[in-house]
């Protein structure tokens, strides 16, 4: 018999232990592995190269307050500035207010859209036909399949923070990576039928000619309109976007905290599990030494074992949170404006932490195992 069969073999001798035990470590790499997914999500995935590239502006005070419209030729003319489009949400209702028939509705400029928003992509005379109707719209493509639509078909966006329901016609369906389940419109549909937002924008985005001039093209807006009747605040996509992360509180210390809860409980878990294991096989271990075992073979043999038991768990775990997030991002009702997903580098991490804990929590009760004198060994009772 090998090693690696002789580890397998007592890694389950007692079934129901070790199945319990990998359950717990499986359940306890699950919530880590999404824990890992959203810290990702949020604060690592840094999304397409043009993103990099781009700046959004808004009031200082609040995103419920609309800029000037005429700011936009401001920004256009400072140095490193390449295009600038309007972009405001106009949160309408599709069919009802079940979150299923939720996505995101944007009014901008058809003419600078693709400038801005280069790693989005849609044929030509697709663009040509949206900038030449007013009330034409663009859809991800993520979203036609979803309600089966096609060029050419009609659906009504009723107004709810504008009073006005916008009747659209897909001119285009875009692709992105990530999917942003988004549409858009022409924002003047909104403007000639809403007079007090006529001349407004609810934010700008800006493409700067590198990933370098954001920062200063940022300082350079909000010093032009610091003293304006409408201050405005520019930062990057990605700060943006970590915007609404904020308003749900300390986000990081919360991940960081369940983190470190579940690591903790995970060694517990296999530490209790081992140190039970190894005080049953006092005599077996005395009995191993008589037949040779040195006390490195019989202190690897203990650390294999709980290795393999948090390995087993680790793919567990972490095989279910894939299953877990794939089910989510694809249900209907989801909706998220982060990319999550479970890396392969993330697949590592969780089986080394998973691994890390076996070892650690197996070492020191194997180590003592390892010292036992063979007569004091034979003679145990337990």
């Amino acid at each position: 018999m090998t090693l690696t069969r002789f580890v397998r073999k007592n890694a389950f001798r007692n079934r129901r232990r070790s199945i319990l035990t990998v359950l717990s470590i499986g359940f306890s790499l699950l919530l880590l592995t999404l824990m890992m997914t959203i810290w990702r999500a949020f604060y690592l995935d840094e999304g397409s190269a043009e993103s990099a590239q781009r700046l959004v502006v808004r009031h200082r005070v609040s995103l419920t307050f609309a800029l000037p419209s005429y700011y936009r030729e401001k920004i256009r003319s400072i140095p490193g500035v390449v295009a600038v489009v309007p972009v405001s949400w106009f949160g309408g209702i599709y069919k009802d207010e079940k979150p299923e028939n939720f996505f995101p509705q944007f009014g901008t400029d058809p003419e600078e859209f693709f400038k801005v928003y280069r790693d989005i992509r849609m044929p030509a005379d697709q663009l040509a036909a949206w900038q030449r109707d007013r009330q034409g719209v663009i859809v991800d493509d993520t979203i036609a399949r979803k309600y089966g639509w096609k060029l050419g078909d009609r659906f009504v966006l009723q107004g709810n923070i504008y009073p006005v329901n916008l009747e659209l016609t897909i001119r285009g369906i875009f692709s992105s990576t990530p999917d942003n389940k988004s549409v858009y419109f022409n924002a003047k549909y909104v403007e000639e039928a809403v007079s007090w937002f006529n001349g407004q924008a609810g934010t700008f985005s800006i493409l700067a000619d590198a990933p370098g001039d954001v920062s200063k093209i940022a300082t350079e807006v909000d010093d032009m309109f610091r003293n304006s009747p409408q201050p405005t605040k520019a930062e990057s996509e990605k700060a943006f976007g970590l915007e609404f992360v904020a308003m749900l509180g300390n986000v990081k210390a919360f991940i960081l905290s369940i983190c470190s809860a579940v690591v903790f409980a995970t060694l517990l878990v296999s530490a209790n599990t081992m140190a039970m294991s190894i005080r049953e096989r006092t005599r077996e271990v005395a009995l191993l030494k008589t037949l040779g075992f040195t006390r490195q073979t019989i202190l690897g043999l203990f650390v294999g074992e709980a290795i393999a038991l948090a390995l087993a768990g680790g793919a567990l775990g972490t095989t279910f949170a894939y299953l877990l997030i794939f089910a989510i991002t694809h249900s209907p009702q989801f909706f998220s404006f982060y990319h999550m997903t479970i890396t392969p580098v993330m697949w590592i991490i969780s089986l080394l932490i998973a691994g890390l804990v076996g070892f650690m929590s197996a070492v020191v009760p194997a180590y003592h195992a390892s010292r036992v004198n063979i007569v004091d060994g034979l003679r145990h009772i337990g």
